[in-house]
C-alpha cells in the first residue's frame, strides 16, 4: 500500500513559494502591458486651454513633493504610488478622473510628439521589465514629478538622467 500524498516541499519551501508569488503580484505600479499604440497619431498641435490646464497640473504635482510613498497609495495622508499620485493630481488640478495602474493610464491617454511636450503631460517608463510600469507628470524644463519609491517618496527628477532616459517609453496626454 502506498503512503498518502505527501508534499515534496518543506514548510519553508511553501513560505518561500508564497513570498515569491506575493512579490510577483506586487510588482509595482504597472503589471499589464498596454496595447500597441499603433494607429494612435501623436499630437503635434496643442490647444491653449490644454497648456493652461497642464500648467495647473504641473504646479499641483510640485506641491506634492516630499509626500510619502506607499504601494497602492492614492492620497497625501497615506502616501502615493506613481499611478496614485498621477490620479490624485489630475483629479484635484484638472477635474480629470483617471483610474488604474500606470499601464491603464497609458491606455487612457493619447501619444504626444516630443517636440510638443508641455507641462502636465504624462511620461511613461519601463522600470520593471514591462511596458508602462511607471508614470510621472512632466513639469517643464526636462523635469518630472513622480512617486519614486519608499526611500525617497514623491520627488522631481530629470528626464535626461541616465536611469530614466534609458527606460523612457514616451509621453502622452489626457488633456487634449
Amino acid at each position: 500500500m502506498s503512503p498518502p500524498f505527501r508534499s515534496a516541499l518543506h514548510p519553508r519551501g511553501w513560505a518561500l513559494a508564497a513570498c515569491a508569488m506575493a512579490l510577483a503580484w506586487l510588482q509595482g505600479c504597472g503589471t499589464v502591458a498596454p496595447p500597441s499604440a499603433a494607429g494612435k497619431q501623436a499630437l503635434t498641435v496643442r490647444s491653449e486651454q490644454s497648456a493652461q490646464r497642464g500648467s495647473d497640473v504641473a504646479l499641483y504635482a510640485m506641491s506634492m513633493l516630499d509626500q510619502g510613498y506607499r504601494w497602492g497609495g492614492k492620497a497625501p495622508q497615506g502616501g502615493f504610488d506613481c499611478s496614485g499620485l498621477v490620479s490624485h493630481v489630475f483629479r484635484e488640478a484638472a477635474g480629470v478622473d483617471l483610474r488604474g495602474n500606470a499601464a491603464a493610464l497609458s491606455r487612457q491617454s493619447r501619444p504626444v510628439d516630443l517636440t510638443t511636450l508641455q507641462a502636465g503631460d504624462l511620461l511613461f517608463f519601463n522600470t520593471l521589465g514591462q511596458p508602462s510600469s511607471h508614470v510621472g507628470v512632466y513639469v517643464g524644463k526636462g523635469q518630472f514629478v513622480h512617486a519614486a519609491n519608499e526611500r525617497s517618496g514623491v520627488r522631481m527628477d530629470r528626464l535626461g538622467d541616465r536611469y530614466y532616459a534609458t527606460r523612457f517609453e514616451g509621453a502622452k496626454t489626457v488633456l487634449d
